[in-house]
């Protein structure tokens, strides 16, 4: 068994290192002096980018992702990232090593994950024919052992193994939170399709050393995949209404919003464009929580490039918590004071230019 010693979140500007990484990515491109690897080296603690120039590249014409490789190094910063260049490069087989070493943790645990989504389903979903829906996909084997090890994406967000069971739980909650302050939404089908608008994405990525595409998610791509998963499901479900089937069909295929983002169809219904917005939120709130984390440990305010948001991300500071003393503006019993006193809203209180209506069609 291999020995690692040096971790990625602990490299910077100046250290020569030498051990043990994972190949995340491997391309190849050509410079003045020949053609060079741009690689993705990858352990538990992150990436960082890497070169191999020639001519030692001509010596390595093989690499590709999720393989393991020993590498000698020069850590130099290159717009404001450490990026090393290689100087020394050995393939190792991988029956050598313990994957948890280069495989990014789940901050929870998959099984743990899908239990939640379990009980979700069991306190909010009252209508008999979707709650039989939902149990018969999650207690199926095939669908049960391809959700608990696959990745929310292949790098922009939830990239670890059970990222897309935090994914799908966190829509799911923004959809239902949602639901809470627009009530005439159908609260139902939002849970289902929030649970199984990427269910796709589990045949899409390989799980393991390397989230690639699949044969058939180069093909044809997570939504069709997820369409043609639950299609079986949805045919013996005999006692679901197929004006509802037909609007979760509409719900998964257009939560992309737009065609330039990958959506076959547009949202048209309220639903679908809560659905819409709840999975961009979570994706772009766990792209940036990502982005952060790499200025753990720094007084920097603003992060490296940002190339999948196509901007900095500046770390703004965080407004302090009073403390509950019970005196003060609005504070403790002041504020439980001004609570009681005030009037309960009637409906005619409430303005309808902030209710959530549908919109027009193409």
């Amino acid at each position: 068994m291999i020995a690692k010693a040096v971790y990625i979140r602990d490299i910077s500007p100046g250290q020569t290192i030498q051990d043990y990484f994972l190949l995340a990515e491997a391309r190849t491109g050509t410079s003045r002096n020949g053609p060079y690897w741009s690689l993705m080296l990858q352990d538990a603690t992150g990436q960082m980018e890497a070169k191999i120039w020639s001519p030692l590249s001509l010596a390595h014409p093989g690499l590709s992702a999720g393989q393991l490789v020993q590498v000698r190094a020069q850590a130099a910063n290159y717009r404001d990232k450490c990026q090393l260049t290689i100087d020394q490069l050995t393939e190792v087989d991988v029956a050598e090593a313990d994957l948890a070493e280069f495989l990014p943790p789940s901050p929870v645990d998959p099984e743990a994950l899908l239990a939640q989504v379990e009980e979700l389903c069991r306190r909010e979903l009252t209508h008999k024919p979707w709650r039989g829906l939902m149990k018969k996909i999650l207690a199926d084997p095939e669908v049960r052992g391809r959700l608990l090890p696959a990745t929310g994406a292949k790098a922009v967000h939830h990239a670890y193994a059970g990222g897309l069971l935090e994914h799908t739980l966190a829509v799911a909650r923004t959809c239902l939170a949602l639901a809470d302050l627009y009530p005439h939404l159908d609260r139902q089908i939002l849970l289902v399709a929030a649970l199984l608008h990427d269910l796709g994405k589990a045949w899409e990525l390989t799980s393991g050393l390397s989230h690639e595409y699949t044969d058939e998610g180069r093909l044809l791509g997570h939504i069709q995949l997820g369409l043609t998963r639950i299609e079986p499901f949805l045919a013996k479900a005999k006692d679901l209404d197929e004006g509802l089937a037909l609007h979760l069909r509409h719900l998964i295929i257009s939560h992309h919003g737009e065609y330039e983002f990958g959506a076959p169809k547009r949202p048209k219904t309220p639903e679908a464009f809560i659905l819409h917005f709840a999975d961009n939120i979570d994706a772009k709130m766990n792209t940036m929580a990502g982005a952060y984390a790499e200025l753990e440990g720094t007084d920097q305010g603003w992060t490296p490039f940002q190339r999948y948001l196509d901007r900095y991300l500046y770390r703004a500071p965080h407004t302090p918590e009073a403390p509950a003393t019970g005196f003060g503006l609005l504070g403790g019993k002041d504020a439980k004071d001004a609570a009681d006193k005030k009037p309960a809203a009637k409906p005619q209180d409430i303005d309808e230019r902030f209710l959530l209506l549908p919109l027009g069609s193409d």
